[in-house]
């Protein structure tokens, strides 16, 4: 499973807002939600977090083993 916890920590070292991302990085409500509750992502939404955020993948996902 995909976990986009690191991604709420970059935000806050960076002070950026969920607001941010959608006025600026073009972020939708719809998408922010879906990383919140670590749903699916599109690749080109994950280039556009990197390139927002100056980071890395791995800096704002990581794999979870599914505890099922």
């Amino acid at each position: 499973m995909i976990v986009f916890d690191k991604l709420w920590v970059i935000m806050k070292q960076k002070g950026i807002s969920t607001y941010w991302l959608r006025e600026r990085a073009g972020i939708d409500n719809k998408t922010v939600r879906r990383l919140r509750a670590n749903m699916n992502m599109e690749t080109k939404t994950l280039d556009k977090l990197c390139a927002a955020l100056d980071c890395k993948l791995e800096d704002i996902a990581e794999y979870k083993k599914d505890p099922s």
